[in-house]
């Protein structure tokens, strides 16, 4: 056994502990009967999980961010699922670049992206347009769906493709039947995994919302530079719930590891 595996061992449990200490903090802060960020030290109470779910502003920008990820991620699917396989099985002119397009948003800071974005949503006339802000999603999520769809294509067997064609079969046929069937665990992470960075994206969002289209994570920034109360926890807990079982989900369909290499 190596020496040094209990140091390794520590310091991973160490780092873990690190990571996961404010999230479990904040869930249990967010069961405090009290009026101030503390954690309960007589008795749990659900009264400000009730309290979320009677503020109306919460609970319209939940509903905002779920059909925001939910539209933004399927658009993101449709884009990657063409892109993936024109970059995985066909070589043309300009193919590096066109793969670089679609991951660039991933080298470039939200904040930029969110400045550019209100700018020409001002110039085009879409400031405080759902369909905009969708779109702004989409741009932001295809990296992850693109990386997970040519994760899912990367020495595809294209025998049972080629066996199809040669009895027949049309292009559509083959994709529907075949194709989509074998990489559909690659496209549904990729699908959960944009759903899950939209529904908790707030430095972009910040710029390209309006009013009517806040979403919660931005409603909930908007919320603490006002006051700071266990709402605020009780809202934090909720989207770590939310996002948990949707990665529960991802890892169940996907494979978190397979995720994680994807994304390299």
């Amino acid at each position: 056994m190596n020496k040094n595996g209990p140091i390794a061992l520590a310091f991973n449990a160490l780092v873990i502990v690190f990571m996961l200490a404010p999230l479990v903090v904040v869930c249990v802060v967010a069961f405090t009967p009290e009026n101030t960020l503390t954690i309960p030290t007589t008795h749990f109470s659900l009264r400000w999980f009730e309290a979320v779910f009677a503020h109306p502003d919460f609970m319209q920008s939940f509903w905002n961010s779920l059909w925001l990820a939910l539209s933004s991620a399927t658009i993101a699917t449709l884009l990657a699922v063409p892109a993936g396989m024109a970059i995985t099985r066909y070589e043309f002119p300009g193919r590096n670049f066109l793969n670089g397009l679609f991951l660039s948003p991933l080298i470039v800071p939200h904040l930029v992206l969110g400045v550019a974005l209100l700018r020409l949503f001002s110039l085009v006339g879409g400031t405080g347009s759902f369909g905009w802000l969708v779109l702004a999603h989409a741009l932001i999520v295809t990296p992850y769906t693109l990386r997970l769809v040519v994760a899912a294509l990367v020495g595809f067997d294209r025998s049972a493709e080629q066996a199809a064609l040669s009895l027949g079969a049309s292009q559509a046929t083959v994709f529907r039947r075949i194709t989509l069937p074998m990489i559909l665990p690659g496209v549904t992470g990729g699908w959960m995994l944009s759903f899950i960075n939209s529904f908790d994206e707030v430095t972009m969002s910040i710029f390209v919302t309006s009013p009517s289209t806040v979403t919660l994570p931005v409603r909930m920034y908007m919320y603490a530079t006002e006051s700071i109360d266990p709402l605020m926890a009780a809202v934090s807990a909720l989207m770590v719930a939310v996002t948990a079982f949707a990665m529960m989900l991802l890892d169940r369909v996907y494979g978190l590891d397979r995720v994680l290499v994807g994304r390299r």
